[in-house]
């Protein structure tokens, strides 16, 4: 017997030739033709590692105000699109993302759809997005979900324009055939819900309300300030207790569960001390980051990738990286499909010759 390869492909003789395209009208197709396609020892993702830089883009961003309003757009958006998936609108095999912007006096109507959605905050002051009327005052750095199905519009009441991430799991659910969108009454504005803050009050205190029934598998706290999150960050930094693979690094939770934020979506930010080069790391997850504050660089692979502030990058599945800041300390926050793979019992990570 021969010796083969895992999953090689078999010599197509003549008469397996022929036999193939006898079948083909019978819309079937022999295993052991395509297993070797998609059957392979360890995870290969479609799409690659990439930058993108904000000072790049910034400008074409700022001209589609005079190009497109917002109510043309419903959403005025530049997809950060990932040249490996050219025309697949996503950042990575999983995951959308794409940089916002409204402009002063501008509402981007109700609407809610099937995917789950995040926006983390870039540039400007003065806007806010309201989830189910409620309002979340937006500031650089605060991250604010959208969960699956839930009412959410978008308006600015300030004098800059504002800017933010938007992270979905656009990828996921176009898969798995489950795209649902609605507006609320026909394009209506949804009515004033509870005062602001109010989601942070009754959950985001290490409290809740007594005999509190979850409405959902997300959190019911759907807005994390930029402030409360870093001062947590700056507090850890006196321990000196730095994981070797990420420095420090802190996962958004829904306070109910302790669970990801979101089903589909699980969220972080992390602190690099100035001059501490993270160790190799690996994982099935795909990470897609933010830069809040510093300069370093990345190293995916055989690529280096240097950020700095409103930078973003991406680091597919199964591919190893380690971060380098420069002197002073870097934060950064970052999005992933780690807690769906967690939940499926798919995820896996390596840390050096260690598989977990």
């Amino acid at each position: 017997m021969s010796e083969r390869g895992l999953h090689s492909r078999p010599e197509v003789t003549p008469e397996r030739a022929e036999f193939y395209e006898k079948i083909d009208p019978l819309a079937v197709a022999p295993l052991w033709e395509r297993l070797f396609t998609f059957m392979s020892k360890e995870p290969k993702m479609r799409a690659a590692p990439y930058l993108w830089r904000y000072s790049a883009i910034r400008p074409s961003l700022m001209e589609t105000a005079d190009l497109i309003t917002a109510e043309e757009a419903e959403r005025r958006v530049l997809i950060l699109e990932n040249p490996s998936l050219k025309g697949e609108t996503a950042a990575a095999d999983s995951l959308f993302a794409g940089l916002q912007l409204i402009m002063p006096g501008e509402v981007a109507g109700t609407h809610r759809h099937s995917p789950s959605a995040l926006r983390f905050i870039i540039e400007g002051d003065g806007a806010y997005t309201a989830i189910n009327g409620e309002k979340a005052p937006m500031k650089v750095g605060d991250l604010i979900l959208t969960p699956s199905m839930v009412w959410h519009d978008h308006g600015n009441v300030g004098s800059d324009p504002v800017v933010w991430l938007d992270g979905l799991d656009i990828p996921l659910i176009r898969a798995l055939g489950t795209m649902f969108t609605d507006l609320y009454n026909g394009g209506e504005l949804h009515p004033e819900g509870r005062p602001d803050y109010d989601n942070i009050a009754r959950f985001g205190a290490n409290m809740r309300p007594m005999n509190y029934q979850a409405e959902g598998s997300h959190s019911p706290v759907f807005h994390y300030p930029y402030d409360v999150s870093k001062k947590a960050l700056i507090n850890l930094k006196k321990s000196k207790e730095f994981d070797p693979c990420h420095g420090i690094k802190l996962q958004y939770i829904n306070p109910n569960t302790g669970e990801p934020v979101m089903v589909t979506i699980d969220c972080y930010l992390q602190l690099l001390p100035g001059g501490f080069s993270t160790q190799d790391y690996q994982s099935t997850g795909t990470w897609i980051y933010s830069v809040v504050e510093g300069t370093g660089k990345t190293v995916i692979g055989d690529s280096i990738f240097e950020w700095g502030p409103k930078d973003h990058f991406v680091v597919p599945g199964w591919l190893l990286h380690h971060h380098e800041p420069d002197s002073d300390d870097a934060i950064l926050f970052s999005f992933s499909d780690k807690g769906t793979q967690e939940k499926l019992g798919l995820y896996r990570e390596r840390r050096g010759n260690v598989t977990h």
